[in-house]
């Protein structure tokens, strides 16, 4: 567990430490497109977000290949070399889509050839457990086609839910922290070596997404991209094919009998992984509705629109931080509910536990504009938005300071509206100056 804690907190500083140059190189690149329609942020903010990304994912790779225990990892599969060759061709894609804005059939073949040379070198689902018929052997065009399909489906379901700050990273983040749990229980408890090389990969993802949540968080000074979305979605792809389908069940020992009565007991321990998209469920449905939605528009499924789960939660009045939050609650839940049912599916109190939650959850959906206020002792302590109106003025140095009368107002000011905190557009840090907190846009590369 030491050298997977050290493995994730090396990726995470050196993700950190990159993302501020790699900001500054986007702005001189030009990498800061123009507010699009489907756009929640009001300035234009760098993107290439995935540069850092890829470069704590090198650095995780390195780090984990000279430790002691995790070096035979690299020894005994091929696996961390098939993720860095299928990341790399990836990375480059969403780096130039960042910068030039490529066509999507373009991307789609470029997720299919990405995961296709991790299939080549090893990376693929070898069978698959099914309740009561037994492990399933694939062949190798069976194998290769579930792979790619998998591997295309979750990058693009990571890549459709990065439209708020700080929210795909933080998703994949959950999503990631519950895989690693599991792998490493298979890993450690049962002493299956296949399980390693994902619990290296999950490790290595929760460091990525918290090396850079600090940069990405509400108001962002920088947006991961394509060049990030889809690389992580493709590192989330990654280790569940690598456990999924290469782990023998009857190793588990979980139930001793036929294969057929293995494999059933082992079912609840392998749905969560052979479809990352239950730990993800969050960005799979709005994935799903996305198409569903464009189509019966008569519109291509890759048009953008601003019909996804997170442009609704803004639209019925949640603020942009509490949307996230919302999105991250949903996706805690049915991450760690899945990776609890699959520890004890017998248990009914998981059950329980998991319906209260959602009650909750969807009362937090129902209460937009509820605004929670602490108490007058903690108030020194919280955002002033959580005091009340009165100990606002009474904590702000500014309240004992008269305000001068014959102030001058700017020529034009009168015209301008201010803008309302809470409502959808309100997004995105400046990166080229000091946040304006007017109506008025400017667009990208104009002074």
């Amino acid at each position: 567990m030491r050298e997977y804690l050290l493995t994730l907190c090396i990726t995470a500083a050196v993700t950190y430490l990159l993302t501020g140059p790699v900001r500054k190189f986007a702005i001189v690149a030009g990498a800061m497109p123009e507010i699009r329609a489907r756009d929640v942020h009001r300035e234009p903010t760098p993107r290439l977000g995935g540069i850092a990304m890829f470069f704590g994912l090198c650095a995780g790779l390195l780090v984990a290949d000279h430790l002691t225990n995790l070096n035979q990892v690299f020894e005994t599969s091929n696996e961390p070399r098939a993720l860095l060759s299928g990341a790399a061709l990836i990375w480059l894609i969403g780096v130039l889509d960042d910068k030039f804005e490529i066509d999507a059939l373009i991307k789609l073949g470029g997720q299919m050839i990405a995961a296709g040379v991790m299939v080549v070198q090893g990376l693929t689902i070898l069978w698959l457990p099914i309740p009561g018929v037994g492990s399933v052997a694939l062949t190798q065009w069976q194998g290769t086609l579930l792979t790619v399909a998998l591997v295309v489906i979750t990058i693009n379901a990571v890549n459709f839910v990065d439209g708020l700050d700080g929210l795909a990273a933080g998703m994949v983040c959950i999503a990631a922290t519950a895989f690693f749990l599991y792998a490493y229980r298979i890993w450690y408890s049962y002493g299956i070596e296949a399980a390693a090389p994902a619990t290296l990969f999950a490790a290595i993802l929760m460091g990525m997404c918290l090396g850079f949540l600090p940069h990405n968080m509400h108001p962002a000074r920088i947006f991961m991209g394509d060049s990030g979305s889809m690389l992580i979605g493709l590192v989330l792809a990654a280790g569940a094919i690598s456990v999924t389908g290469q782990v023998d069940p009857d190793a588990l020992n979980l139930y001793v009998g036929s294969e057929k009565e293995a494999v059933h007991q082992t079912v609840p321990v392998y749905i969560p992984l052979l479809l990352p998209l239950t730990i993800i469920a969050v960005p799979a449905a709005d994935l799903i509705l996305a198409i569903v939605r464009r189509t019966w528009r008569g519109q291509s499924p890759f048009a953008a629109d601003r019909g996804h789960l997170h442009h609704r939660l803004l639209e019925i009045g949640h603020s942009h931080s509490r949307a996230v939050l919302i999105m991250y609650f949903w996706s805690a839940l049915i991450a760690f509910g899945a990776l609890a049912y699959s520890v004890n599916s017998a248990s009914m109190w998981i059950v329980l536990g998991v319906v209260f939650l959602s009650a909750i959850g969807l009362l937090l959906l129902l209460l937009p504009r509820f605004t929670p206020r602490t108490p007058r002792w903690m108030e020194r302590f919280v955002p002033p938005r959580y005091r009340r109106r009165g100990s606002v003025a009474a904590l702000s140095p500014e309240a004992s300071t008269p305000a001068p009368t014959d102030q001058s107002v700017p020529a034009g000011a009168e015209n301008r509206t201010p803008v309302v905190s809470g409502v959808a557009g309100v997004n995105g840090a400046t990166a080229i100056g000091p946040r304006s907190r007017l109506a008025d846009r400017r667009k990208a590369g104009t002074r």
